[in-house]
C-alpha cells in the first residue's frame, strides 16, 4: 500500500471528466487501496481517482458514512467504478463542505437530499443502491469529481471569486519566499 498525492486546485486536470473503467485488474484493485489508506490518512470521507491523478471513474468512501452515529467501527472503505446517479430527489444545504482537492475552504452548497446509484464493484458487480444525508452528499461529492466539477463550482460567483483571490494570493506569496 501506498499514500498518494492529493492533487488540488487550480490543477487543471480536476476540471477535466473522468474516462470509465473497461477492466479491473490488477493496477485497478491496487490504486483503489492506496486510494483507501490515502482517504484515510487525509481524514476525508470519499476520495475520487482524480483527486490522486488518475482520469478514470472510480470513487472510494468511508462506509461509516451510513451510519454516522456508529464510532465504534473499524475504517473500511468501498470502491464504486463508473458510477452514475440514476435519480435523485428533494433538496437541502450540506453545510460547511470541503474537499481534499480545495484546501482551507468550506462552503454551504445545495445538494439532493437522496440520490439512487448505480455502480460496479472490484469484482464487476453492478450496484444500485439510494443514499440520504451525508451519504447522499458524499455521492454527488464524489461522482461530481469524476465529471471534473468541484464543489466550488456549485457555490455562488462572488464565494468562488473570493477562494481564487485568496489562494492566488496565497500561491504567490509562497512562490516568492
Amino acid at each position: 500500500m501506498a499514500l498518494l498525492k492529493i492533487i488540488t486546485y487550480p490543477e487543471k486536470s480536476l476540471s477535466e471528466p473522468s474516462v470509465k473503467v473497461q477492466t479491473v485488474d490488477e493496477e485497478i484493485c491496487r490504486l483503489i487501496q492506496d486510494m483507501g489508506e490515502t482517504m484515510f490518512h487525509e481524514s476525508g470521507v470519499g476520495l475520487a481517482a482524480p483527486q490522486v491523478g488518475v482520469n478514470k471513474q472510480i470513487l472510494v468512501y468511508d462506509v461509516r458514512a451510513k451510519d454516522p452515529d456508529d464510532e465504534g467501527s473499524e475504517e473500511t472503505f468501498t470502491a464504486l467504478i463508473n458510477p452514475e446517479i440514476i435519480d435523485a430527489s428533494g433538496s437541502f444545504i450540506s453545510e460547511n463542505e470541503g474537499c481534499l482537492s480545495v484546501v482551507d475552504f468550506r462552503a454551504d452548497v445545495k445538494r439532493y437530499e437522496k440520490v439512487t446509484v448505480r455502480a460496479q464493484d472490484m469484482d464487476g458487480n453492478l450496484l444500485e443502491f439510494e443514499a440520504q444525508g451525508l451519504m447522499a452528499v458524499i455521492m454527488q461529492h464524489e461522482i461530481d469529481h469524476l465529471k471534473g466539477i468541484l464543489f466550488i463550482d456549485r457555490i455562488s460567483s462572488l464565494k468562488r471569486t473570493m477562494y481564487k483571490t485568496r489562494l492566488l494570493k496565497t500561491l504567490k506569496e509562497t512562490q516568492s519566499s
